[in-house]
């Protein structure tokens, strides 16, 4: 029984978890019924300071996208507050709901990078297109972070020489130049080009160029 409990919960975190934020019990069941009933994983917090707890602990979740959804004025921090302290962890995308914050808010929560400001009553299919695009965000910055630590295992895999003399091709320098600069021979600096385009899995010099701007060679 765990078990099937589990996988419904991965499928349910592989489509997108969301983390509701709200001291207002009945909103947060209403808004968890509503998320779950689209096929999302809901976690449910009556504070920022509980969310952030939770998060120290660090503990393991299912891969998927996911964001937070935090009502701007609660009891202690508020959504503001809350915001400043995840973004220093470089944390999910936010969205921010409230029945009685003005412009100031909405334009301070924007500029901290919010991807939506919902207004309470929220609309249904507002509230889901808002999680879709916030989920959208987290998905395509996993990705981009995967690809980041792929390229780093590749520059990783590098020997000192086969490093010097891709950074190198990257700048623009020519097979001689490069011998010229290490004071090894011509055919050496291609054997290390060979070898280090083909651990960075890359065809052409452009290719490595955009290789190298991506893992800062």
């Amino acid at each position: 029984m765990a078990n099937i409990f589990e996988e419904e919960h991965a499928a349910r975190c592989a489509r997108g978890r969301v983390v509701v934020i709200d001291d207002d019990r009945a909103i947060v069941a209403a808004l968890s019924a509503l998320l779950e009933m689209e096929g999302y994983a809901c976690e449910t917090h009556a504070s920022a300071e509980a969310y952030l707890h939770v998060l120290s602990y660090n503990s393991p979740s299912f891969p998927g996208p996911f964001c937070v959804l935090c009502d701007m004025k609660m009891p202690g921090m508020n959504g503001l507050e809350l915001q400043s302290r995840l973004a220093a962890l470089h944390h999910a995308p936010l969205l921010f709901m409230s029945g009685g914050s003005g412009i100031n808010e909405a334009v301070h929560g924007f500029r901290g990078g919010a991807v939506d400001f919902l207004v309470k009553p929220i609309e249904a299919d507002r509230l889901l297109a808002a999680v879709a695009s916030a989920l959208d965000v987290s998905r395509e910055r996993q990705q981009q972070q995967h690809r980041r630590s792929e390229l780093r295992l590749r520059v990783a895999s590098l020997s000192e020489r086969e490093l010097t003399v891709a950074r190198s091709v990257a700048q623009g320098r020519t097979n001689a130049e490069i011998g010229q600069d290490m004071g090894i021979a011509l055919r050496t600096v291609k054997l290390h080009r060979h070898r280090a385009m083909d651990k960075l899995q890359v065809q052409t010099v452009v290719d490595l160029g955009r290789i190298a701007d991506e893992a800062g060679l």
